[in-house]
């Protein structure tokens, strides 16, 4: 489990993870050792004891994409099947955030271009500072504004058109109208930007982690199924729910008048290891009953 990466900042405290981008000279732009160290930190995170995760970059920006020196220079040595190793491995961070089953909290600071655009995209809830600007900047470099799953993701959360503008042009977008076109969930002060990620991903961190990554998957799984399919997996879905101990510990503590202490939240000051199959809830299906992994 690779939890003690060498290219960016991470902590795990009371069942939060805290990734920040740890290259403030460069606005925390990407080489090949961040991507790899990225993708293999959010595939581990599955087995941690974090249940909800921030990210953030250090400094003036959230992430400023693809380092030119470290990797954009070095690329044009490369032949197409090592351009294509590379553009695969930057899609493969994207798909490690997607497929993490615990909500993921960006919260950009400055600038969050091309590949940093990409991975604010990728996450779940985005709180953006004032100061924030976003920019899908590819074609202005003359490459499609299709990658890392950006054509992928954007229409998905802003609407084909307005996907489509972002793409062609890759024209930055200042925190006010991203917050107007629905890229960000909120705009807030510089200065509380990362506190209010913080607050988001504590709170996430206390409630139903199975619940949670219930509903992370049925909000991917169901993008491409009819409406009857959906109905039906989200009854399956939330009949799982339903077996599972945090519904019986939100009805007693409803009655007790206390907080539910759902399976796995720690609300001490050290982080508790997740309870067993607390974290491990069934993939959805478009067919077919929803079962527990074994």
């Amino acid at each position: 489990m690779t939890l003690s990466p060498r290219s960016f900042q991470l902590e795990i405290s009371r069942g939060v993870a805290e990734i920040t981008l740890s290259r403030p000279d460069r606005l925390n732009s990407l080489t090949f050792e961040v991507y790899g160290e990225l993708t293999a930190t959010f595939r581990s995170l599955e087995r941690s004891a974090a249940r909800a995760v921030v990210l953030t970059g250090q400094g003036r920006g959230f992430c400023s994409g693809g380092d030119v020196e470290g990797i954009i220079a070095e690329l044009f040595s490369r032949d197409a099947r090592g351009l294509l190793e590379f553009t695969r491995v930057t899609g493969a961070l994207i798909q490690s955030i997607c497929e993490l089953r615990r909500p993921v909290v960006a919260a950009v600071n400055g600038v969050a271009v091309g590949a940093g655009a990409v991975i604010a995209a990728a996450c779940d809830l985005r709180i953006a500072a004032a100061s924030a600007r976003f920019g899908f900047i590819f074609p202005k470099v003359g490459l499609s504004g299709a990658d890392m799953g950006a054509s992928y993701l954007l229409p998905r959360i802003v609407g084909h058109g307005r996907a489509a503008e972002l793409l062609f042009f890759g024209d930055l977008v200042g925190a006010d109208e991203a917050l107007r076109i629905g890229l960000v969930n909120r705009v807030v002060p510089d200065s509380e930007a990362l506190e209010a990620a913080r607050g988001w991903a504590e709170r996430l961190a206390r409630g139903p982690a199975f619940a949670h990554a219930i509903t992370k998957q049925m909000l991917e799984s169901e993008r491409t199924m009819p409406l009857s399919a959906a109905i039906e997996a989200e009854a399956q879905a939330q009949a799982l729910c339903m077996a599972h101990p945090d519904f019986r510990e939100a009805y007693e503590a409803s009655k007790a008048k206390r907080p539910p202490r759902f399976e796995g939240a720690d609300l001490g000051d050290a982080a508790a290891p997740p309870a067993a199959g607390a974290d491990a809830p069934p993939t959805p299906r478009s067919t077919g009953p929803l079962t527990p992994r074994s």
